[in-house]
């Protein structure tokens, strides 16, 4: 197989979807098929898909970030008799194929990590490396942020935040940090924050193959958007709409995502839903040495058994 990426596409884009042959591989792409793009994003994954069940074939594309719907229909503008896009989470997925008569589709992807747009733009809060507002909301419509939790929760709500979310065994030294910085005033930034983490985690024990202030930015924008709950509520919505030999794909991030896709597709197998390999598909070394930001990618597919009553 020919593979989707090069230095040439590099330059070109700031966005490189993701594992995007698997993807389509995986999905089973089919000409002329209803498929969901749950995330779209740039329109990266989208844009594959498109090319393969062209002519005649459907792309519904979720996203409920505005901007990134915005720049996809710009990406993906000679696709627009064939595309329908949603400014929506994808927790509504139910909803937005019922408004469209549709009863089953032919696959369905979630891709769960955040996309170049929101990383390179520092309003938005998600990135360590841009000084921005401690913001992480997914969507304009939510009201918490990253900031009004670090600065309003108790010592334990926030330590409690770390652990689950961030899998962080310092959050005790950074939370006491936050707490010490937030009484002399309110703790606003990226950099502030980043500072505070610095400060509390001995420099012998920062990771080596992530940033010091991974665990806890994590932590805090999964705690913003509920994405876990959001997560394993959505999988099994989804899943019921998939006809007999349809297919859904994951792409997860990290191990609390993962988790959750891997019981949603062992717990769905009494409804047809049957893994098409037993372990994620992650990124190869040539994807890895172009895109470095997918290391951590995780890649799960099941497909309805046609043969399930």
């Amino acid at each position: 197989m020919n593979r989707s990426y090069s230095r040439d596409t590099v330059e070109k884009s700031r966005h490189i979807p993701v594992l995007v042959d698997e993807v389509i591989d995986n999905l089973n792409c089919l000409r002329g098929g209803i498929y969901v793009d749950s995330t779209l994003g740039e329109g990266g994954h989208a844009q594959r898909i498109l090319e393969v069940i062209l002519p005649g074939g459907l792309l519904i594309g979720i996203d409920q970030d505005g901007e990134a719907i915005r720049r996809a229909k710009e990406n993906l503008k000679k696709y627009k008799e064939n595309l329908l896009t949603f400014e929506r989470a994808f927790s509504e997925i139910g909803t937005i194929l019922e408004s469209l008569r549709i009863k089953e589709v032919d696959g369905i992807l979630f891709d769960l990590g955040l996309s170049s747009l929101q990383l390179q733009d520092a309003t938005r809060g998600f990135s360590f490396q841009k000084d921005g507002p401690l913001d992480m909301r997914m969507s304009e419509s939510t009201r918490l942020t990253a900031g009004y939790l670090l600065n309003t929760l108790s010592f334990d709500e926030l330590v409690a935040i770390l652990y689950k979310y961030g899998e962080e065994r310092w959050a005790k030294r950074i939370v006491r940090r936050v707490v010490e910085s937030r009484r002399k005033g309110p703790v606003e930034t990226t950099f502030q924050l980043v500072e505070i983490i610095k400060r509390a985690i001995p420099r012998s024990a920062w990771p080596r193959r992530i940033h010091v202030a991974t665990r806890t930015f994590q932590a805090l924008r999964i705690a913003v958007n509920d994405e876990l709950m959001v997560l394993e509520r959505t999988l099994p919505q989804a899943a019921g709409f998939l006809k007999k030999g349809g297919r859904i794909c994951v792409i997860s991030y990290h191990s609390l995502e993962d988790r959750i896709v891997k019981n949603f597709f062992r717990e769905y197998r009494k409804q047809g839903l049957k893994a098409v390999f037993p372990k994620p598909v992650t990124p190869t070394r040539e994807e890895l040495q172009i895109n470095p930001r997918c290391r951590s990618a995780k890649l799960r597919a099941g497909e309805m058994d046609p043969l399930h009553l």
